[in-house]
């Protein structure tokens, strides 16, 4: 429910998934780009909300900071990404007066000029007063995350919380839809507001009828982390998309050193910035299913960019610009990567390859070809028998589709262009020099 950025923490996070804790504390600073100082004041902070977060875990799953990613092997991108966003930060005076706000419209449907004698009364000492402006703004920002409801009529308006969904559902129903919301988060993009869904969901469930959770009735025990911890950037780039802005941003690209520098808040500590900042009009974000990344394509003075989102940080969205402009290069885009297996933009060239149909084969349960005529796009068949298919597709370049070619093992055989085939026999070659006997005599 914070309102802040919090890009150091989505690296931290990445950082500590991807190295898995094996970098010291100056390791893990230089490469963040920020002082040993920040990255423990960091640690610390972020280990205050694990705390919070596992305060409904067993006693024995209580564990240092390190783990809290990993206590469950099967559900471990849930924690992390929970985890994530309940880091962002929030001011102490704005947690204690949401929650008294969204108590208080539990009971029943208040007008703001009510809820703030409820705050004048109810606030812990020592916490600064609201005024009517404070907690007019509480309420918009609240109707606009879902949290509460405005009610129908006249002023002065009347709010209440938003449980409808919990309220009308028995708890049959609503197991049912925590299974549904469960299986599509864990399989479908994006995720985070499933993830969080899910939780809200659960977390009801456990109060009325706990002891129908007590197993969790799906397991997932692969995630791609890094399409979880890029989905914090996705929906402010959408939100940028549909109301045609452009948006400026920081960005690392996947060779730089660092990853995130530390904003220069202090003149007399200021230094220059890793990472170029970057003036773009976004016009459509893409998921790689291969390797489970998250590109945004922006079409601007430059002409058409891409960036991986991991590299994204401190994004800003500016001034809107003219329909037809967006249009235009929105237009412009789109020629370009018609012919694209993701986003490469290179110049098109025809691929053809001939896949082996399992041996033996049953119609019904051809998985090859099943496999190929889901996950091909816009190829086609163009040749058959009772032992192979021939696939052909024009494609904008041979990087992209070379990964999932590759995929099918012995399954594929490339035919054109000769390109291709070639590399394709050097790689599969290395592979096979891996395997070999590093003994002559065995």
């Amino acid at each position: 429910m914070a309102k802040e950025s919090f890009d150091k923490e989505i690296q931290f996070l990445r950082m500590l998934v991807l190295t898995s804790g094996a970098f010291s504390r100056q390791q893990f600073a230089e490469r963040l780009g920020i002082s040993v100082h920040t990255f423990d004041k960091t640690i610390k902070r972020l280990k205050g909300i694990v705390n919070t977060m596992q305060q409904q875990l067993p006693q024995e799953q209580g564990k240092e900071f390190a783990e809290a990613i990993r206590y469950s092997y099967y559900g471990s991108a849930d924690p992390m990404l929970l985890f994530l966003f309940r880091a962002k930060s929030v001011k102490e005076s704005e947690t204690e007066r949401l929650s008294l706000l969204l108590g208080a419209m539990k009971e029943q449907a208040l007008t703001a000029m009510e809820l703030l004698d409820i705050c004048y009364s109810g606030l812990p000492a020592g916490l600064p007063l609201p005024d009517e402006k404070t907690i007019r703004s509480d309420l918009k920002y609240l109707e606009e995350v879902g949290a509460i409801k405005r009610e129908p009529g006249v002023r002065p308006f009347r709010y209440r919380i938003a449980h409808d969904l919990v309220q009308e559902l028995s708890n049959d129903e609503l197991i049912d839809l925590y299974d549904f919301v469960d299986v599509m988060a864990n399989t479908q993009v994006p995720s985070v507001q499933g993830y969080l869904l899910r939780d809200g969901l659960k977390k009801h469930l456990l109060r009325s009828d706990g002891e129908r959770l007590a197993t969790e009735p799906f397991l997932y025990k692969y995630h791609y982390y890094s399409r979880i911890l890029d989905e914090a950037h996705l929906f402010t780039l959408l939100h940028a998309i549909r109301h045609r802005r452009t948006v400026q941003f920081r960005y690392f690209s996947p060779k730089s050193e660092k990853a995130y520098t530390s904003q220069n808040t202090n003149p007399l500590f200021e230094r220059e910035s890793e990472g170029k900042v970057h003036q773009q009009l976004p016009i459509k974000v893409v998921y790689d299913h291969q390797y489970g990344r998250w590109y945004l394509l922006t079409n601007g003075r430059e002409g058409i960019r891409k960036y991986r989102m991991e590299g994204m940080t401190q994004i800003e969205e500016g001034e809107p610009v003219a329909e037809h402009v967006f249009e235009s290069r929105k237009k412009a885009l789109e020629d370009k990567i018609r012919s694209s297996w993701l986003i490469d933009t290179g110049w098109p060239v025809t691929v053809r390859a001939r896949f082996y149909n399992p041996d033996p084969v049953e119609p019904r349960f051809n998985f090859v070809k099943d496999r190929v005529l889901l996950q091909g796009q816009w190829g086609q068949i163009v040749a058959e028998d009772e032992q192979s298919f021939v696939y052909e597709i024009t494609v904008n370049g041979l990087t992209e589709i070379k990964p999932w070619l590759r995929s099918f093992g012995s399954s594929c055989e490339v035919l054109e262009p000769a390109q291709l085939r070639a590399e394709m026999i050097a790689e599969w070659k290395e592979i096979q020099s891996y395997y070999e006997p590093v003994r002559e005599n065995l």
